[in-house]
């Protein structure tokens, strides 16, 4: 059902086009060479234009897991309190982008910093197609800016690690078997604000997988149940993730490649300072709006990212 309801709507995005088309044409007919005919018919062209480029961009996600929705982690890392700054302005960046796209995200996990900021947080982001654009912000981000933290206000670099994994609901089929007496689940009460019911009661779960030594945990809820639900959920998530970079890594090996580690790699530069601009290192990407990225203007990077990964592929 939901296959089908995925190509209906790709029918109709295309009937949809076909009749911004089909306007402008009659426009051109009827209104001919009269004022304001040229303005009425490039709008129409254009907004058919973004639209056949949206559907070009999810043509490319074709991969197992690419219309998934995804869980955010992002970690602060050197920096100190720039850096715990530096990881609530990534999250940020992250939830604008969703909004924008008509997504949904929602907190699961967040550690507050010492003096500002987050030391991590881990957020689901619901959408169709959400994976498969987010895949590829996965990697450390670096920032460069005057610090606000320093009274003498000289230029601080900051870095933080994101990590994308594709969610995988509980009642989805996975060749991972989870066994019970494999997780360590322990319960603790929640920080941060929530209220008194949050605070006092121990809600909050933390999931230690101890095959891998993957550990997960869910505080957001106010239901013990709900949180073991959710941590449940992302340790699936994370045990798919990583048997995904596994298989990539045995079949890079055996094509003799020999691939960055992405967890410790820059994948992206955030300059504020001297100047502003946000470069991509991958594809080469420069954007001179840094503020709009960090508001969520993020599809500037994915779409060169998603050529980048295909003739790659094609290559291979």
């Amino acid at each position: 059902m939901k296959q089908l309801a995925d190509l209906r709507d790709e029918v109709d995005e295309m009937s949809g086009i076909a009749k911004q088309l089909l306007d402008a044409r009659e426009t051109v007919e009827i209104l001919g060479d009269e004022e304001g005919a040229d303005a009425e018919i490039d709008a129409l062209v254009d907004a058919a234009a973004r639209r056949v480029d949206s559907l070009e961009l999810a043509a490319n996600f074709d991969r197992e897991y690419d219309d998934h929705g995804a869980i955010v982690s992002i970690h602060a890392g050197a920096g100190g309190v720039d850096a715990a700054d530096w990881t609530q302005i990534l999250a940020r960046m992250y939830v604008r982008w969703a909004e924008r796209k008509g997504f949904t995200a929602s907190v699961v996990d967040e550690s507050p910093g010492e003096e500002a900021g987050l030391k991590s947080i881990a957020f689901f982001v619901r959408g169709k197609n959400v994976y498969g654009q987010l895949e590829g912000e996965r990697g450390v981000h670096r920032l460069v800016r005057i610090s606000p933290f320093d009274a003498q206000h000289r230029r601080h670099t900051s870095f933080a690690s994101v990590d994308i994994v594709p969610e995988i609901a509980t009642d989805e089929k996975i060749d991972i078997e989870i066994k019970p007496e494999d997780l360590k689940i322990e319960t603790y009460k929640a920080g941060g604000a929530g209220g008194q019911h949050v605070n006092k009661t121990e809600s909050a779960i933390r999931i230690t997988h101890l095959p891998t030594g993957t550990i997960v945990a869910s505080q957001q809820e106010r239901s013990q149940i709900q949180n073991r639900e959710l941590a449940m959920t992302m340790l699936r998530s994370q045990l798919v993730q990583r048997e995904i970079e596994e298989r990539e890594a045995k079949l890079a090996e055996l094509r003799g490649e020999r691939r960055a580690n992405e967890w410790g790699s820059q994948i992206r530069s955030y300059v504020l300072q001297p100047y502003t601009m946000v470069k991509d290192h991958r594809t080469g990407v420069e954007v001179g709006d840094a503020a709009g990225v960090l508001e969520g203007n993020v599809d500037p990077f994915v779409w060169p990212y998603l050529m980048q990964r295909r003739r790659l592929g094609a290559a291979s």
